[in-house]
């Protein structure tokens, strides 16, 4: 009998099956070299189903080397104009010419091929995909109902690690070494499953890289010139949980029917993410709701109503752009990594269906910073209005998230109001991150609980401690009274000099003119240098300045020499150390050497806007003395106070 295969069962190694179970004994197997030169440029591409078709070639070869079978190559190579229309089935149409030429019966296990074939007349046998019966993979012997994952890598001993997932272990299997030899044929066993088994498929081939998922198992296979030896890394999950196997169970139920129904999955790898996930779609679909996911690799263990959607023409925003017109009410976003992922992610929500997405980080600060950096933070409430942290296979946090116009807590009191998404505890309904702009950075600030400790400092973003710091008051520090012992005095001030030497040295890499250091404390300083300096001395996102701040150990402001010009001048001999100015309606204004207090009894705990006449200046919050507190040669201050000599009125609005 004369057979003709085609690529696609050469591939999945389904003649070598046929002929040892004796059906086909003795039989002439013609390859036509369309086949081989297409094997020849997917194994040249670093394509594992290109080395597993020459695998079985070789096979071929040692079975009519036994006498079992004949074997014939024929034809000619396929032209490079043939190899560019092989999409549109130029190779194809070759295979299929010898079989005619020869009157040879056609084996295929591609569908369009056999019906094309059975069109043209061909004797064609079409191998159907291999439903149920399969035999035991030969990676299947690393496991057992403890192992998590295995590693095979060539010239190494085989690894796994077993456990559950809030212990885990790592243990050598056997103390022989795996050959490449060895590694290549649970390779070819691999592809060849993936390509009959219906829950098989082959998800990513790249140059040296295959990742395969047959039913739960993902597997890895990498091979020069991507890794540096062959390697196989197959996992699979040990746990299957239903929503109700978690203890906040009805909180997330009640997340899931809320107004906002956006929720961030966060953790670390391997924490039980993705478990949580596939708990919440089981329940959605339980309940009738039209769910789908989007993965890649395709790894979530689904009913079969749920459909897994993978990358379309390699983007998710392709397979965002199907879901819209296929309009389902929830979608579980697996994996957003890349720009793109958070893009889609908050298009779909926004556009108005359920989303659910797991993001890897170490902590809830990790996950919304990843966020913050990509999306404009005043719509994160609107994306995701709940947040779920999942550790060692447990939550141990839900948070929900919302937007205000406010002060943000934990920083200086002349901050303005401004745009601030906060992120509070679901249970103790406390704040615990918030998430808003300050100067050309979006600050992820935790909000510490319980009091300020005594001396400790409100929290300012370096950027706009440097650009803004004239707006901000300086803290006055007390001199040494009398009765202070001489020694201890001696030693604070040799330990002043000395970090004022280190401040000077680091300081003056960045300018060449002269540094000015003024210690305020033993842990805060003001260092004034030359106006065209300073943004170099800030450096990038304050990251020069925050260097020399970690590496003296004391917290630094850096101002502008002019600026010292102005202070030198107002606490020259004869100024007045006090003076006081009434602006009318009740309003009065206290100047001493520091300090410019804007005095309001009427609008005490009240938040007021500024005005110089019609213009608006700056909004303040009066504190529950009536005062509001501006540092005397700040911009703001001194702007207000030309006003007022120019003849305008000052006066407060309630905002």
């Amino acid at each position: 009998m004369k057979i003709v295969p085609d690529t696609s069962v050469v591939i999945d190694g389904r003649i070598t099956n046929l002929i040892d179970t004796g059906e086909y004994n003795g039989a002439h197997i013609i390859i036509p070299e369309a086949v081989v030169a297409e094997l020849e440029a997917q194994a040249n591409q670093g394509r594992e189903i290109g080395f597993s078709g020459l695998t079985e070639l070789q096979e071929l070869c040692k079975l009519a080397e036994q006498g079992i079978i004949s074997i014939e190559f024929v034809g000619v190579r396929p032209t490079l104009e043939q190899v560019k229309l092989a999409s549109g089935g130029e190779i194809d149409a070759l295979i299929r010419k010898v079989a005619i030429d020869y009157g040879a019966r056609f084996i295929t296990s591609d569908v369009v091929q056999s019906e094309v074939a059975k069109a043209k007349g061909i004797d064609v046998l079409y191998l159907k995909p291999q439903v149920e019966d399969f035999t035991p993979l030969a990676i299947d012997q690393f496991f057992d109902e403890h192992t998590i994952a295995v590693y095979l890598k060539e010239r190494a001993k085989p690894v796994a690690r077993k456990g559950t997932i809030q212990k885990t272990e790592t243990m050598t299997l056997r103390d022989q070494l795996c050959t490449e030899y060895e590694l290549r044929m649970i390779a070819q066993e691999i592809l060849e499953r993936a390509k009959r088994d219906p829950d098989g498929f082959i998800e990513i081939e790249k140059r040296g890289v295959t990742v395969v998922q047959i039913g739960s198992m993902r597997i890895s296979i990498t091979r020069r010139p991507f890794s540096d030896g062959m390697e196989i890394t197959a996992v699979r999950p040990i746990v299957d949980l239903s929503l109700d196997d978690y203890s906040e169970a009805d909180l997330i139920k009640q997340m899931l029917r809320g107004e906002k129904p956006g929720i961030l999955i966060t953790g670390p790898p391997g924490c039980g993410k993705t478990t949580l996930a596939q708990a919440i779609a089981t329940y959605l679909c339980d309940e009738g709701v039209i769910i789908k996911t989007m993965e890649q690799p395709r790894e979530m263990l689904v009913p079969d109503q749920i459909t897994q959607y993978t990358a379309l023409d390699g983007s998710m925003a392709n397979t965002a752009d199907v879901l819209l017109l296929v309009r389902p009410d929830f979608v579980i976003f697996d994996e957003l990594r890349r720009n793109e992922d958070f893009e889609v992610f908050a298009d779909m929500r926004l556009a108005g269906i359920g989303m659910i997405g797991i993001i890897h980080a170490v902590s809830p600060h990790e996950a919304l910073q990843r966020f913050a950096d990509r999306l404009d933070f005043s719509v994160l409430a609107q994306i995701f209005g709940s947040m779920i942290y999942v550790r060692d296979g447990q939550i141990h946090q839900i948070c929900s998230t919302a937007f205000s116009m406010k002060v943000p807590e934990g920083i200086d009191s002349d901050m303005q109001i401004r745009p601030v998404t906060t992120v509070s505890d679901v249970k103790t309904n406390l704040p615990i991150f918030e998430i808003f702009r300050y100067g050309t950075e979006t600050i992820v600030l935790p909000v510490e609980e319980g009091e300020e400790p005594e001396n400790s400092e409100k929290y300012v973003p370096p950027e706009e401690t440097v650009m803004h710091a004239e707006q901000r008051e300086e803290p006055v520090e007390e001199k040494p009274s009398d009765d202070e012992e001489p020694d201890e005095e001696e030693e604070d001030t040799n330990a002043w000099s000395i970090t004022e030497r280190d401040i000077q040295r680091e300081i003056g890499r960045y300018t060449g003119g002269e540094v000015t250091v003024e210690m305020l404390s033993a842990t805060k300083a003001v260092v004034y240098i030359d106006d065209r300096d300073v943004p170099a001395a800030i450096g990038k996102g304050g990251k020069n300045i925050a260097a020399i701040v970690n590496k003296v150990g004391v917290g630094i402001d850096i101002r502008p020499s002019s600026e010292l010009a102005k202070k030198v001048k107002a606490l020259s001999p004869g100024s007045p150390d006090r003076e006081e100015l009434t602006l009318g309606d009740g309003l009065q204004v206290r100047i001493d050497k520091k300090q410019l207090s804007i005095i309001s009894p009427d609008n005490t705990g009240k938040i007021v806007d500024v005005f110089a006449g019609r213009e608006y200046l700056f909004t303040a919050t009066v504190n529950d003395s009536g005062e509001i507190h501006l540092a005397k040669n700040s911009t703001i201050a001194q702007e207000m106070l030309r006003r007022y000599n120019e003849g305008e009125p000052i006066r407060l609005k309630t905002v």
